[in-house]
């Protein structure tokens, strides 16, 4: 365990003038609110806030951030107040201490509703403070680093939190160095095998190879001698286990086929000798292409910047190059902390580093107006997880958008009205579809037109939680009417099936339990597929369950036939689940079953010997049951998306989709949807007739393909 006076001559290596005499009374503080209380591996528990504070103070963060560490578990664990912690060390660290008490009443369970609240709660605690956020961060790796001492179920909860969560969030901080070693923590409880099989070929690989590292690092280092440059630091080491292992799942490759499994940093004097560097090092080694970025002219908003080349070097090795100052090197190992960086006891600005208070700001505010938690979850998650690409609106304005973006992101990055009315797009002066992938540098134009409103397929070429929020919110207002009355027929059935009605009051307590302003937004929610009936049921009927079968095994689906006979399903007349049928048997190919009411049946009167009779098992079946639809629909604009969306709100599948005709004022449609039984269908026609644009929709029933079916 570090003592106290290593952790202040820590302090003291980056600030001379630290507050000695605050750390040490928060020190004994803190040892003595925790006095007789253990760890659950046998440790004295304050030996976690002095871990805890030394992962800071290796951060070289201020001493009201380390006193917080020190001090953090004391409210919640312990007999101290708020009132007792700002009696003694102020107003500033006591809400410090209470915000990291409150991050950790917050429990990121699983349940994605739940989850997503919590997420929101998260973030809004960031806004208040960062430096709040930084301890928990600190106080999660320390947690990693001991989580052998927890029961094998808390190990692997915690690991996929940290995997899912907070490495993300370290992430987007900017604090690499952090990020790595959670993820690499928490792989190690997630995927043991994969690890201990990754690091075992790297103990081959180097047995076999000698130290490749060394032999870059001084072959770097020797190009940028004869170059000239001056005042560098090459260094070399070996990717992390799980970042080989995502990029083996990313790019399905085994790990001898990997090529960049070796990094290398040079830390020059100034951003000129960054671009000297890349020269040397390009003239020396062939460049990977499509493997260059330049994050020092275009930096990430947490601040990083930095030159990524690939290049291939010794032995046709591919490696990663990082070049970068130290300043900018300080920002890529620490992140948004470096804002605090001090240097000879003074607070010095590092010219790199982004404004927490703005960079949280950023981060937050475009979540704040939306109401649902669950989009918030998604987009906050996207704005963690995703990598960027920066492009240029044609007045020359950077707009950094995450990797894959496409041009419908791009209008809603400029402005949500633009984002409403796009129809089109220019990529480099060219038109190009709404789903295409945007590239570094691509100047792009949005086209606009009176009118337009967004559709439905958007939500899924959009990737930025800015714009998928927006797109839902217009959909949902442009739809809520239809949306309304697809929940009241919806909450009847559902409720019918626990043996209750769906009165107005019933559903006026469903919507306040479930956090809904009305009965309409929760009929709304209801209809949009947002929420599902069983959770309408559940909030008011919490001990009872909807009336549903087992699953029904799709080769056992009739009742009727021997073990040893095959059966399947006409496709003149494709009964489904729920309709009357009979089976006719054919000799060598088993029985085709028919719906009772085919017009192919006819052609079987005379034999009454192949007849058998059938019925449908009992239960819910799986949506395996094709059925054809002819639907005429109006030829405009994102109609075919509309409907195809429909389709999908409904929980049935397109397995294919042909135009019988072509119109200038419509279009006639064959599609072929996956459903489970007779009700499926009967409530998707009920969709698609209730749609404006659909002027006809019919079940397609073709007697011919039974004598097609019979010849083969």
């Amino acid at each position: 365990m570090t003592t106290l006076d290593d952790l202040i001559a820590l302090v003291h290596t980056y600030n001379p003038r630290t507050d000695e005499g605050l750390i040490r009374d928060a020190w004994a503080f803190g040892e003595e609110m925790h006095e007789g209380q253990r760890r659950q591996s046998g440790e004295p528990y304050f030996t976690h806030p002095v871990a805890v504070a030394t992962i800071l103070a290796e951060q070289q963060m201020d001493d009201a951030t380390i006193v917080t560490a020190l001090l953090h578990d004391t409210i919640e664990d312990t007999r101290a107040s708020f009132a007792e912690v700002e009696r003694r060390f102020g107003r500033e660290i006591a809400e410090l201490v209470d915000g990291v008490t409150k991050l950790t009443n917050i429990q990121l369970s699983n349940v994605k509703s739940k989850q997503a609240e919590n997420f929101r709660k998260l973030f809004m605690a960031m806004a208040r403070d960062l430096r709040v956020m930084l301890v928990k961060l600190a106080d999660r790796l320390h947690n990693m680093r001991t989580i052998r001492a927890m029961r094998p179920d808390k190990q692997v909860q915690k690991a996929r939190e940290t995997m899912e969560i907070y490495a993300p969030l370290a992430g987007r901080m900017g604090m690499q160095s952090m990020r790595d070693e959670l993820e690499d923590l928490a792989f190690r409880v997630l995927n043991p095998e994969a690890r201990s099989s990754i690091m075992r070929r790297f103990l081959t690989l180097r047995r076999e190879s000698g130290d490749v590292i060394q032999k870059i690092t001084d072959d770097i280092r020797a190009v940028i001698e004869k170059a000239g440059i001056e005042g560098t630091e090459v260094t070399g080491r070996a990717k992390k286990p799980y970042s080989i292992w995502r990029k083996m799942q990313e790019k399905d490759q085994g790990f001898s086929r990997l090529s960049d499994i070796y990094g290398f940093r040079v830390i020059t004097r100034d951003a000129e000798d960054c671009y000297r560097v890349l020269g040397a090092v390009h003239q020396r080694w062939r460049s990977v292409p499509g493997r260059f970025k330049d994050y020092i002219s275009q930096p990430k908003s947490n601040g990083y910047r930095s030159i990524h080349t690939t290049v291939s070097a010794r032995d046709g090795k591919r490696v990663e190059v990082q070049i970068r100052t130290r300043e900018m090197h300080e920002v890529a190992e620490t992140g948004v902390a470096a804002h605090w960086a001090y240097k000879d006891g003074e607070r010095v600005q590092n010219r790199f580093a982004v404004d927490p208070v703005r960079w949280v700001a950023q981060m937050t505010e475009r979540f704040e107006d939306d109401s649902d938690h669950d989009e918030f979850l998604e987009a906050v998650k996207l704005e963690m997880y995703q990598d960027q690409v920066f492009c240029f609106s044609p007045r020359g304005d950077v707009i950094k958008l995450p990797r894959g973006a496409t041009p419908i992101d791009f209008a809603y990055a400029i402005h949500t009205r633009i984002g409403h009315a796009c129809v089109g797009a220019k990529v480099d002066g060219m038109r190009v579809p709404l789903w295409t992938r945007l590239k570094n540098g691509q100047s792009v134009e949005i086209i606009t037109a009176e009118g337009q409103v967004p559709q439905a397929a958007w939500v899924d070429i959009a990737v930025t939680g800015r714009a998928k929020t927006a797109i839902r919110r217009s959909l949902r207002e442009e739809s809520r009417e239809r949306f309304i009355r697809f929940g009241q027929e919806l909450a009847r059935v559902a409720f019918e099936n626990v043996g209750r009605k769906a009165t107005d009051k019933a559903l006026r307590t469903a919507a306040k339990s479930l956090g809904l302003e009305s009965v309409d937004e929760l009929l709304a929610r209801l209809g949009s597929a947002e929420i599902a009936s069983r959770e309408v049921v559940h909030a008011l009927y919490p001990d009872l369950e909807e009336r549903e079968g087992e699953t029904v095994d799709a080769a056992r689906a009739v009742v009727g036939l021997r073990d040893d006979t095959s059966f399947r399903r006409a496709p003149c007349c494709q009964p489904v689940p729920g309709e009357r049928i009979v089976g006719i048997t054919f000799r060598g190919k088993g029985v085709v079953v028919h719906a009772i009411d085919c017009p192919a049946l006819v052609a079987y009167e005379g034999q009454p010997e192949r007849w058998v009779d059938l019925r449908w098992q009992e239960g819910t079946h799986r949506p395996v049951n094709t059925v054809t639809l002819d639907l005429t629909i109006t030829n405009d604009a994102g109609v075919l998306g509309r409907i195809c969306t429909l389709i999908g709100e409904q929980e049935a599948n397109i397995s294919d989709l042909h135009f019988l005709d072509r119109k200038p004022d419509y279009y006639r449609i064959s599609v072929d949807v996956d459903l489970r039984d007779v009700e499926h269908l009967h409530r998707l026609l009920t969709t698609l007739e209730a749609e404006s644009a659909v002027s006809a929709v019919r079940r397609h029933r073709d007697p011919q393909l039974a004598v097609e079916a019979r010849k083969n």
